[in-house]
């Protein structure tokens, strides 16, 4: 497997554990619907969350969250729209980004409510 294809899949399972971790509750990792795909889908608070994982070695060409622009974030928008009108909730939700990185400077950091469409 390619490195980069590692990383994620790594970076995945530690952002998992992390938001366990935080008090979510998981109900689904990589939910795909054609085209769309969800990193992790939970519920915090009563809250429906669609978070986005984004794992990187180094910040060399930007920080992991800086990935998540506005062509991702409609992907995500879409994703998001298919799944509830799959599961038919009707409550509340939000975006989320948890970045990891993974180099020399381990950590991982969580962007609640990261975006929003007008």
């Amino acid at each position: 497997m390619a490195k980069h294809l590692e990383d994620g899949k790594k970076g995945e399972q530690l952002a998992l554990d992390f938001l366990k971790r935080q008090g979510y509750d998981i109900i689904t990792i990589n939910w795909r619907f054609k085209h769309l795909e969800v990193d992790i889908i939970a519920k915090e608070d009563g809250i429906l969350v669609f978070v986005e994982v984004k794992a990187r070695r180094s910040v060399l060409y930007g920080e992991p969250d800086s990935f998540v622009d506005w062509k991702k974030q409609r992907f995500l928008l879409s994703a998001a729209q298919a799944y509830l009108s799959f599961s038919g909730y009707e409550g509340e939700i939000r975006f989320d980004i948890v970045s990891v990185y993974l180099g020399k400077d381990f950590r991982i950091e969580l962007i609640k409510d990261a975006f929003w469409s007008n």
